[in-house]
C-alpha cells in the first residue's frame, strides 16, 4: 500500500468561520479538535498549574494572616483549586486539593513549618478544606467536561452542514467524489479514498492524489458495499488491510465505500467518532444519489433532442424522398407499358426503386411514431403516448404507480422485469426493498385490468423474480 501523509485542511470545507462572515471562505475543524483526551504536555501543564496556583494562595495567606489571623486563609485556596479544574481538569484539580491541605497544614497550623498537628480544631479544618476542595475540583471538572462536549456536538453539527453546503455545488458524481475525499481528509487528518461500483469496485478520487490501493484492500472495499457495514483496521470486523472502510449506504443499499488511513498504522477513525463519520457519509451518499439523478437527466435531455432530430431526418425522408421513388416506380411501368425497347435496363431500373422503397419504409418503420403505437393484449390497449389504458374500449382509470407499473411492463412485453427494477421504477431507489408496495400495485391492476384476477392472463408472476406482461399470441 502506498500512502501519503495529508496535511491538515483548514480551508475550502465545512462550516462558516464566525470571524469569516462575509468574506466566503469556510473551515473545517480536525479531529483533533474534537478530541477529549488530553496529551501529556497538557497534564504536566495542568500540574504546574495547580503548583502555582496553589502557591499563590499560600503567599497571600502568608501575607494576611498576620493581620487576620490563619481561620480564614483556608478559603484562599478555594479560587485555586477552581481555576485547575477548569483549566486543567479533574486529576489536575484533585491535585491541587491535596497541595492546599497540605500548604495550609504546614503554613498555618500549629506546629508551624511541619506538617504535624497538635490542635484537633486544626485537624478538623484541614479534613473539611480538603473534602471541600475535592467537591468543588470534581464540580469544576466536570462542568469542564460538559462544556467540552457541548462544543464537540456544535462542531459536529457545523461540520456536517459545512459539508453538505460544499456538496450542493457539485454537478457530477467527480466533484461529489473530490470534495468529499479532501472534507474528510481535514476532518480525520489521514489519507483518503473513494471506491464505488460492485463486485469490482473503482477507486473514484483520493486524497492525497495519486493514491495505489492493494488488491486486499479492493476485496475489503468489495466486502463492505456488499455487507453495508465498516471493517478494516481498528474496528471489530478485523480484515488484512491497512485501511478502515465504511460503506456510504443510500436506500437500502451501499452505493460506495469510504476509506481511511494513518501513516503511522494508528486507527483513523476511533470509535467514539463512528456517528460524526456516518453523518458526514449520508451527505456524501445523498450528493452521488443526486449527481447521478442530474447525470440521467441530462442523459434524458440529450436522448431527447437526439430523438427530435431524427424524427426531422426521417419525416424529411418519408416527404421528400418517397414521392420521388413512387414517381421513378410509376415511369418505370409507364415505360413497361409502352414497350420500351431496352427492357433490361427498365427492369433494372424498377428493382433498385422498388428496393429503395423498402428501405425507406423500414427506416420510417423505426421513428418515433412506431413508439406511439399502442400495445394491444386480450382486448386491454395501452397507449403509452397518450398515457391511455383502455378494457374492450373502454378507459381505465390508474392511479399514478399502477399506471407506472403497467407502463415499464408495457415498454418490455414478454420481458420478466425484476422487483427492485419496477420499485426502482415507480418509487425511486429508496425503495427497491419494499416489495410489498410492488404487490399492492399489481394486485390492484389485476382487478382492473384482467378478465378473470384470480388466474391473471396478461401480468404475469415469476416467483421470488418479478412481474412480465404476456404479448397477444
Amino acid at each position: 500500500m502506498w500512502i501519503k501523509a495529508v496535511p491538515p485542511l483548514r480551508k475550502g470545507g465545512g462550516w462558516r468561520n464566525p470571524l469569516d462572515a462575509g468574506h466566503g471562505e469556510y473551515h473545517l475543524a480536525p479531529m483533533a479538535d474534537l478530541r477529549a483526551t488530553h496529551s501529556a504536555t497538557a497534564q504536566s501543564r495542568g500540574y504546574a498549574e495547580a503548583l502555582l496556583f496553589v502557591a499563590g494562595s499560600t503567599l497571600l495567606g502568608l501575607a494576611l494572616a498576620p493581620s487576620w489571623g490563619s481561620s480564614a486563609v483556608d478559603m484562599l485556596y478555594l479560587p485555586a483549586v477552581i481555576a485547575t479544574a477548569v483549566l486543567g481538569g479533574l486529576w489536575p484539580g484533585m491535585f491541587a486539593a491535596l497541595l492546599a491541605a497540605l500548604a495550609y497544614n504546614f503554613f498555618f497550623t500549629a506546629p508551624h513549618m511541619t506538617l504535624r498537628i497538635d490542635n484537633p480544631n486544626d485537624i478538623v479544618t484541614v479534613i473539611v478544606l480538603f473534602a471541600v476542595a475535592v467537591v468543588t475540583s470534581q464540580l469544576a471538572a466536570s462542568v469542564r467536561r460538559q462544556a467540552r462536549l457541548a462544543e464537540a456536538h456544535a462542531a459536529r453539527s457545523e461540520a456536517v452542514a459545512g459539508l453538505a453546503g460544499r456538496l450542493l455545488t457539485c454537478t457530477t458524481e467527480q466533484e461529489v467524489a473530490q470534495i468529499s475525499v479532501s472534507e474528510l481528509a481535514g476532518v480525520f487528518e489521514c489519507n483518503v479514498a473513494l471506491l464505488t461500483g460492485s463486485p469490482e469496485p473503482r477507486l473514484l478520487a483520493s486524497a492525497p492524489v495519486p493514491m495505489r490501493l492493494t488488491p486486499g484492500d479492493m476485496a475489503v472495499a468489495a466486502l463492505v458495499i456488499d455487507s453495508r457495514g465498516r471493517a478494516g483496521r481498528g474496528v471489530d470486523r478485523a480484515v488484512p488491510t491497512e485501511w478502515q472502510f465504511h460503506a456510504v449506504k443510500s436506500g437500502s443499499g451501499a452505493i460506495a465505500a469510504m476509506g481511511l488511513a494513518r501513516d503511522d498504522g494508528v486507527p483513523a477513525v476511533d470509535p467514539r467518532f463512528f456517528a460524526l463519520l456516518d453523518n458526514l457519509l449520508d451527505q456524501v451518499a445523498l450528493a452521488l444519489e443526486r449527481a447521478r439523478l442530474e447525470s440521467e437527466a441530462r442523459e434524458f435531455a440529450r436522448t431527447r433532442e437526439r430523438d427530435r432530430v431524427r424524427s426531422v431526418l426521417l419525416s424529411t425522408i418519408g416527404q421528400d424522398i418517397t414521392p420521388s421513388l413512387k414517381a421513378i416506380a410509376g415511369g418505370v411501368r409507364a415505360l413497361r407499358r409502352d414497350g420500351a425497347t431496352d427492357k433490361e435496363v427498365v427492369s433494372g431500373i424498377g428493382s433498385e426503386a422498388a428496393k429503395l422503397e423498402r428501405y425507406v419504409s423500414n427506416l420510417l418503420d423505426t421513428g418515433p411514431d412506431s413508439d406511439q403505437r399502442p400495445i394491444e393484449v386480450d382486448g386491454l390497449t395501452i397507449d403509452l403516448f397518450r398515457r391511455l389504458v383502455l378494457r374492450d374500449g373502454e378507459e381505465v382509470h390508474l392511479t399514478p404507480k399502477e399506471y407506472a407499473v403497467l407502463a415499464e411492463l408495457a415498454k418490455h412485453p414478454g420481458r420478466v422485469l425484476t422487483h427492485a427494477h419496477l420499485l426502482r421504477t415507480g418509487w425511486g431507489p429508496a425503495q427497491e426493498g419494499q416489495i410489498e408496495y410492488l404487490r399492492v400495485a399489481v394486485r390492484a391492476l389485476r382487478q382492473k385490468i384482467e378478465r378473470n384476477p384470480s388466474r391473471p392472463e396478461i401480468i404475469l408472476n415469476e416467483p421470488a423474480v418479478g412481474y412480465r406482461l404476456q404479448p397477444s399470441s
